[in-house]
């Protein structure tokens, strides 16, 4: 799964990543994130047509066009295996589909005194990347809203969990963001991933408070 995050990457090296509009969002720059949590405001990018690409900013936890008020389900995540069939998600996964920038991710495993550690998952040199995700906005409650797209982990992420993030490899970005993209092709598509490139490290305990903030959170401990 995926139930925290970061993003502190420049706007330059995240505007390198894709081919948005407008170009002089170039110089724009957003301030570093090393602990994104479930409801917090993030970004993602959508296809606004041409295969031009625009971001946008949402809650991290879907809210459906047709939900009259906030989920109570934990939405921030999307089975990629059922998301197509699931109420929540359907209109999304056929319409709304979108990349998540991040510089990393976090997982926990259980210690020996009954505590959790926090594990910080990324790209060798933490090499920015995107979430494979959908989007939705409800005109009702004016939330615009995004989940990320989920898979079984495999080797080396299946030491830490059972599950973990979709990261797409930057050649299937055009077509997962293609509004045309056939609907077969869309869940083969998640298989050109980065996630057997990943490496993590332990990190510490304070990442596990949501107020946690800064640059030591990803440091490695023990």
């Amino acid at each position: 799964m995926c139930g925290r995050f970061t993003r502190f990457h420049t706007w330059s090296d995240i505007h390198g990543m894709y081919s948005l509009l407008p170009s002089e969002e170039r110089g724009r720059n957003t301030e570093a994130h090393y602990n994104i949590a479930p409801t917090d405001p993030v970004e993602f990018v959508v296809n606004v047509g041409d295969g031009s690409y625009q971001v946008m900013e949402g809650m991290w936890w879907l809210v459906p066009f047709w939900a009259k008020e906030k989920p109570k389900l934990p939405l921030f995540n999307a089975r990629s295996e059922t998301a197509d069939a699931k109420s929540a998600f359907r209109d999304a996964w056929q319409k709304r589909r979108c990349l998540i920038p991040a510089s990393g991710f976090y997982e926990w495993t259980k210690a020996e005194d009954g505590g959790r550690d926090p594990w910080f998952i990324h790209l060798p040199e933490t090499a920015p990347f995107s979430f494979a995700g959908l989007w939705a906005h409800n005109k009702t409650l004016d939330i615009t809203s995004c989940t990320v797209l989920t898979m079984p982990a495999a080797e080396p992420l299946s030491q830490l969990h059972d599950r973990q993030p979709v990261i797409l490899d930057e050649d299937a970005y055009d077509e997962w963001l293609d509004p045309d993209t056939p609907p077969d092709d869309l869940k083969p598509l998640l298989n050109r991933n980065l996630d057997s490139e990943l490496i993590f490290h332990r990190v510490g305990r304070e990442v596990n408070k949501n107020t946690s903030e800064g640059r030591e959170l990803i440091q490695k401990t023990g």
